[in-house]
């Protein structure tokens, strides 16, 4: 693999999340039409790739499966990691889920593009397996943390198991993952005319996915606690993605499983962890300052990792 294909998957990906920041910032855009379009996308677009994807995926191989364990097992050291520093830091509790989050989560929107332009049409059956493996992980994990130390304003339902399956399956992405798994282990055949209607959905999903992703960022809280922000952002972007990558290559994983489970290790911390901070009484200012942080390193992380480790 040249530098110049890991360019070439990579920098179109982030010119479209400056395009987004930039059509925010400028107020080309109304503000209160945002948050409509990203649901839309969520609810609509991303499913409509999301489920081809899944359904026609070869999962036969030895791909998905070491890439799913890895990335997983990279989530759960980096919880292990979070949990080791909240006695160490002594950091408020809202702060402290901020911090849990933006060592584990990952932006979905950001992944799959780049493992698709890079390696290809198989990639992206793979890489969508993987999330539908990290999806009820993280957020699971993410939602325990924010129950017991989060500070929400108001009453808030009880945190039973019956909310959180509720809350797992009522997620547009984890539902449409669930339901790609199932057409495919259940072998439905071809609906050709169901395809092509998903199919011209999902062409829309990554580009507005991306622009919605730049108009998320916000880098106000970087400058006021630019430690903290950029030693969780380095952790997110650097050692994380070299976690899934050696789980990945330890569990046998060919070179197209490693260099899928390093670019989903590599992806930036999702906006949507900055949702659940808001909503779940987390330090929503100091989550924001990671996901802009977080995707402005990635763009210079990703390229050097996958060309540090020679990805064929």
């Amino acid at each position: 693999m040249t530098l110049m294909t890991i360019l070439n998957g990579i920098v179109p990906v982030f010119l479209l999340i400056v395009l987004g920041y930039g059509l925010k910032k400028s107020g080309f855009l109304p503000l209160n039409v945002w948050a409509p379009i990203e649901k839309f996308a969520v609810y609509v677009l991303y499913p409509g790739f999301l489920i081809p994807a899944i359904w026609h995926a070869d999962l036969s191989g030895f791909a998905a499966g070491p890439v799913s364990l890895a990335v997983v097992g990279a989530l759960l050291i980096g919880s292990a990691v979070g949990f080791g520093l909240k006695p160490v830091l002594n950091l408020p509790g809202p702060t402290f889920t901020s911090v849990f989050q933006g060592l584990i989560r990952f932006n979905s929107f950001v992944f799959i593009p780049v493992a698709a332009v890079i390696f290809g049409d198989r990639a992206t059956a793979i890489a969508a397996v993987a999330i539908s493996a990290l999806i009820p992980a993280s957020n699971m994990i993410s939602i325990l943390v924010l129950a017991q130390w989060g500070e929400p304003e108001g009453e808030q339902p009880a945190k039973t198991p019956l909310w959180m399956a509720k809350t797992l399956l009522t997620n547009p992405i984890f539902a449409s993952c669930l339901i790609g798994l199932s057409l495919n282990v259940l072998k439905v055949p071809s609906i050709p005319f169901a395809e092509r209607s998903l199919t011209m959905l999902g062409q829309a999903a990554i580009p507005t996915g991306l622009i919605l992703a730049g108009a998320g960022l916000s880098f106000g809280y970087v400058f006021r606690k630019p430690i903290l922000v950029t030693s969780v952002s380095l952790f997110k972007v650097l050692v994380m993605p070299v976690l899934a990558w050696g789980i990945c290559y330890a569990l046998g994983g060919d070179a197209l499983a490693q260099g899928v489970a390093l670019a989903c290790g590599a992806a930036p911390c999702a906006a949507a962890a900055y949702v659940q901070a808001r909503h779940m009484g987390g330090d929503a200012p100091l989550m924001a300052g990671i996901v802009a942080m977080t995707t402005t390193l990635s763009a210079i992380t990703m390229p050097l990792l996958l060309t540090v480790f020679h990805l064929q």
